[in-house]
């Protein structure tokens, strides 16, 4: 028991002293060590306060700079969008007029067919290709090398209109990106230390795989509005040259017309001349049918009138052949009665040879006059044909220029 409960060791006086002075030595290296740690860590934390700050105010500033950027880009978006949004608008107008001057074309051109349909009810001899048939087939070929011509263009408006609605959809993507990036910047612009609701977001501090260089970002718009200044500056020249097209398609058009109209006014000009020389030589034709009918008459009456001469010869020629014997002489009135008789059968053989011609005369002046008649008719046919049907139907011929 005396052993368990033995008394603690004793130190001299020497180790007694020199535990308090290790304990002094030791207490002051911790705390030299603790005021430099502590001196250490408040510049530390002084030089992150600062590299924070300075590093936050960098980025503010960079965000500054990235929204004026984009605001600038946005800007440019902006005013290209409206200038395309402007010229699709007049194309769509370009467009229009174009459909109307295609459609302008059809009244013009039925009018043209149905006057070469008419004047095919031309009869006879007036059936003939003449220059107002040239006219016309030259007024068909020209309105539907116009309506062709027309169409053409309107193919390249629509196709024009598509690539500027393709330009404008890239620019109106390309701005709503600018606009939901802007929104995102000017939300980060206004974080500070002491906004509510901010927190960490391990994950995203990396820099995204699919994000794109900042010249490409660039690049990306600039490309965006030269092609939709390519396509502005080709649909200003596509419109140039439909006002060109419409202007020059009317002013074919309104020619050919007119050169038509005219060839229809001498056609009618000259039938009508020669439909009233016919009526002249069908009045004279018609006056000499006449005379020739009294001469016939008159003749007819001349040689029944030498019937009873021719009786009265032969009569007394007759009775004088009874005369007896010495008396039946050969005396002048004999003679003479013979001689009436050969004089009148003579004179009734030249007026039967006159009444023949006459009626052959007769025959061909009456044969004529039907010929005349008829064409007379064919005439007034065509007038009818040319000055009523076709040349009233054209004065409903408008040539506009849209």
């Amino acid at each position: 028991m005396a052993k368990l409960v033995s008394p603690p060791p004793k130190f001299t006086q020497d180790e007694w002293t020199v535990s308090n002075l290790t304990k002094y030595h030791t207490a002051e290296a911790e705390r030299s060590r603790s005021e430099r740690l502590i001196a250490e860590s408040q510049r530390l934390m002084n030089e992150t306060e600062q590299t924070t700050r300075r590093t936050q105010r960098d980025v503010n500033k960079k965000l500054e700079q990235r929204i004026d950027d984009v605001d600038f880009w946005k800007s440019e978006l902006d005013r290209k969008l409206e200038e395309i949004t402007n010229e699709t608008d007049m194309m769509l107008e370009y467009k229009t007029r174009l459909e109307k001057g295609i459609e302008a074309c059809e009244e013009p051109l039925r009018i043209a067919q149905t006057c070469l349909a008419n004047r095919q009810n031309r009869a006879s001899i007036d059936l003939v290709h003449d220059d107002v048939e040239r006219q016309l087939l030259k007024e068909v070929e020209t309105i539907q090398g116009v309506m062709e011509l027309l169409m053409r263009t309107h193919e390249q408006a629509v196709e024009q209109i598509r690539l500027n609605r393709s330009a404008k959809f890239h620019l109106e993507k390309d701005l709503r990106d600018k606009l939901s990036a802007l929104n995102i910047d000017d939300f980060c612009s206004t974080l500070t230390n002491n906004t509510p609701d901010i927190g960490y977001a391990g994950s995203a501090v990396k820099i995204q795989a699919n994000s794109v260089t900042p010249q490409d970002w660039r690049s990306f718009s600039d490309d965006n509005i030269a092609k939709a200044d390519k396509q502005k500056n080709l649909s200003i020249q596509l419109r140039s040259l439909i006002d060109g097209v419409l202007v020059q398609t009317a002013d074919d058009m309104q020619k050919q017309v007119d050169s038509t109209n005219l060839a229809f006014r001498k056609r009618v000009d000259e039938t009508k001349l020669a439909k009233s020389k016919l009526e002249d030589h069908l009045g004279k034709v018609m006056d000499e049918v006449t005379s020739q009918e009294k001469n016939n008459a008159s003749l007819r009456k001349a040689i029944n009138d030498k019937e009873a001469p021719m009786q009265v010869a032969q009569t007394r020629l007759g009775n004088r052949e009874q005369r007896p014997n010495v008396e039946l002489c050969r005396d002048p009135v004999q003679y003479r009665l013979v001689g009436e008789v050969g004089e009148i059968s003579e004179n009734v053989q030249r007026l039967q040879e006159l009444l023949y011609a006459s009626d052959s005369e007769l025959k061909g002046l009456r044969r004529n006059q039907l010929i005349l008649e008829e064409d007379i008719e064919v005439k007034a046919n065509s007038l009818h044909i040319d000055e009523v049907q076709c040349m009233q139907l054209r004065e409903g011929i408008n040539i506009k220029s849209f």
